[in-house]
């Protein structure tokens, strides 16, 4: 019965405010900047390019490509080196960090109308990926094909929070131009939809911090079960002798 009185004791405590999402019922309305957002091209990003033409042999001298052993063709990745550039096949260097991938895609496209009619530029972000980190079902990295990514759906893909993570102190943390930032993200507050961190970028960290509950039980030691057997037999033999 005192397990039971205790059960019900800490059942009754709990608040829904510490565990429901996106509280209050104040409609949310989007503004722009959250709705129409791009990742931008860094610094280490692996971009897969490929261009094409209504004149399939004009366009191959645009393409990075090499033959391997066996005799299979490879597309080689452009990497964004430290001043922000890449290598382009005839075209040269390209000043490409801080762009979309659409606008590279337009500036490449711009420049080829030179030499190529009408071109076709295919752009991806091949690093584009997100960590999810601590109490959540299945932490770890995350590799994302369409650059685009809320923090909701990266936490869905981590299997959600488990009961024991704080929800309002979620940490997202990015690294962007040689600086590291460590943000607070309030899962229970719906203002997070307006928040210019809700989508995430590229190597974005989130980090879901344990809640007492659980930090009290990492104390348990590897004894504990023999202590509450003995204190479970010595009130058995109390309860006897008191008979």
């Amino acid at each position: 019965m005192l397990a039971i009185f205790v059960a019900l004791v800490f059942v009754g405590c709990a608040s829904s405010k510490k565990i429901n999402y996106f509280q209050n019922s104040d409609e949310i309305v989007l503004n722009d900047a959250v709705v129409n957002f791009q990742p931008t091209i860094q610094y280490a990003d692996i971009l897969a390019i490929n261009i094409s033409s209504i004149e399939p042999e004009l366009a191959v001298p645009f393409n990075n490509f090499e033959v391997q052993d066996d005799r299979m063709i490879r597309q080689i990745p452009y990497i964004v080196n430290a001043n922000g550039e890449i290598n382009f096949p005839i075209l040269g260097k390209l000043s490409v960090a801080g762009l979309t991938t659409q606008e590279l895609t337009d500036t490449l496209y711009n420049k080829l109308l030179k030499f190529l009619n009408n071109p076709t530029v295919s752009v991806q972000l091949t690093n584009f990926k997100v960590s999810v980190l601590g109490e959540v079902l299945r932490p770890g990295a995350y590799t994302i094909v369409n650059e685009r990514i809320t923090i909701p759906e990266a936490l869905a893909l981590a299997g959600d929070l488990t009961i024991y993570g704080k929800r309002k102190t979620v940490t997202l943390i990015r690294e962007q131009n040689g600086t590291r930032t460590f943000i607070p993200i309030d899962l229970t507050s719906k203002a997070m939809f307006n928040s210019p961190y809700y989508y995430l970028v590229q190597n974005d960290i989130l980090y879901v911090e344990a809640n007492k509950t659980r930090v009290n039980a990492s104390a348990v030691g590897p004894n504990t079960s023999i202590i509450v057997s003995s204190l479970s037999i010595l009130i058995s033999l109390a309860a006897i002798l008191i008979r």
